[in-house]
């Protein structure tokens, strides 16, 4: 089965975690129409549980959940795995965005939405995750800029004797900083770089992953403005000093 250029080549598994019982049958139908295999929750309480037993390629979660919400649940996930998390959220709820992009979310859908591009965002999360050898290969080996180095294969940042453990998306932004220095970069550029997302986003998302850089980088005096700001366009990976 292909869509938008990329191929499904195995049956997914697809955990919809959601207390609306007609969105959760839309989307059965929806997602086996594209030969997905499709299980689903009422709420959070087993999810981790059901991850276990099912083993999701992907999860579609709901913020907006009776009893322990979508955030508690993707704290709960994250403790035990790192399977890819579609969260599902209020419309204009951009806090509910942030928070569950700093736990680890990989990607939102604000309600409502067209179930194409829950798809489309399931492919691009998909895609990240199940990367050709030949772009494996690409991302290995070490960067360096500004001072820094980035140690793909590893997700790590080597800071003067220092490691710090990346998380994924905070690499992935890292190295387009890096492979890029001293030149602006807009909001839409870096989540076409990191997300290669060809559809409307969150543009703010990528403030968070920026902010959660540089938290990282704000202990070492030396680096701790070594990702600046331009106002008006995005940011700048700076070189010098």
């Amino acid at each position: 089965m292909q869509y938008g250029g990329y191929t499904w080549g195995m049956e997914r598994t697809v955990l919809v975690i959601d207390d609306d019982a007609k969105l959760q049958a839309l989307l059965s139908e929806f997602l086996q129409g594209y030969g997905m295999v499709v299980t689903s929750l009422p709420d959070g309480n087993n999810a981790c549980e059901k991850i276990s037993e099912v083993a999701p390629d992907i999860v579609i979660l709901d913020v907006m959940m009776p009893g322990k919400d979508g955030i508690d649940v993707l704290r709960d996930i994250r403790r035990e795995s790192r399977v890819p998390v579609i969260m599902l959220t209020a419309k204009g709820e951009d806090s509910d965005r942030i928070v569950g992009l700093e736990l680890g979310a990989d990607d939102y859908v604000p309600k409502p939405f067209n179930p194409r591009e829950l798809l489309a965002r399931m492919k691009a999360v998909l895609r990240r995750v199940e990367e050709t050898p030949e772009q494996v290969e690409a991302c290995v080996g070490m960067i360096e800029a500004g001072g820094l180095k980035l140690d793909l294969s590893r997700s790590v940042l080597v800071v003067g004797d220092d490691e710090v453990i990346l998380a994924s998306t905070e690499c992935r932004l890292l190295e387009v900083f890096m492979r890029h220095p001293d030149r602006a970069l807009s909001r839409d550029q870096l989540m076409d770089k990191v997300w290669g997302k060809a559809f409307e986003a969150y543009d703010r998302s990528i403030d968070v992953h920026v902010s959660k850089l540089r938290a990282e980088l704000k202990p070492y005096a030396e680096h701790a403005d070594r990702i600046m700001t331009v106002w008006g366009t995005g940011y700048r990976f700076r070189s010098d000093g």
